[in-house]
């Protein structure tokens, strides 16, 4: 599939319109028919990075924002890698959420609510390693069962 260019807004601001009215005033479906709901309160949680590591989310990211545009075509990609997710309070993987895949790097999480239900849960690139050094977070995402 065809990705879009990178989404180059003046300001946090901007960003979080784009996303409410492109994302959150309907569904997005995705290449296998699950209809994916967008949220006003993800945005934070998607489009923010943690400058300590240490899980809150205190800065704007734009490397992520930059690439919103592309949470929808990669929902629609049939193409994309697809696994399980990780429940890390049980410290296991979750058949109900669904991690894609796509331009190598670039992840897109859906929690399954109902049988064809999803809500969007985040999108980032997993281009990092892991805390003290470990494994680079995408190599961990397909290390895990593919979701099927």
């Amino acid at each position: 599939m065809i990705y879009p260019p990178l989404l180059h807004l003046a300001c946090e601001a901007d960003y979080r319109k784009h996303y409410e009215n492109t994302y959150c005033l309907g569904i997005i479906l995705t290449f296998d028919g699950i209809a994916v709901h967008f949220r006003r309160n993800q945005f934070e949680h998607c489009f923010f990075e943690s400058t300590k590591r240490d899980e809150v989310k205190d800065q704007f990211s734009t490397k992520r924002a930059e690439r919103m545009d592309w949470i929808k075509v990669a929902l629609q990609d049939p193409d994309s890698e697809r696994y399980q997710g990780w429940n890390k309070t049980k410290k296991c993987h979750d058949k109900s959420r669904r991690v894609a895949i796509v331009l190598g790097v670039y992840v897109v999480v859906i929690a399954i609510t109902r049988v064809g239900f999803a809500d969007f849960v985040t999108a980032y690139v997993a281009d990092s390693t892991g805390k003290r050094g470990q494994m680079p977070t995408i190599d961990k995402i397909r290390q895990g069962p593919k979701w099927k």
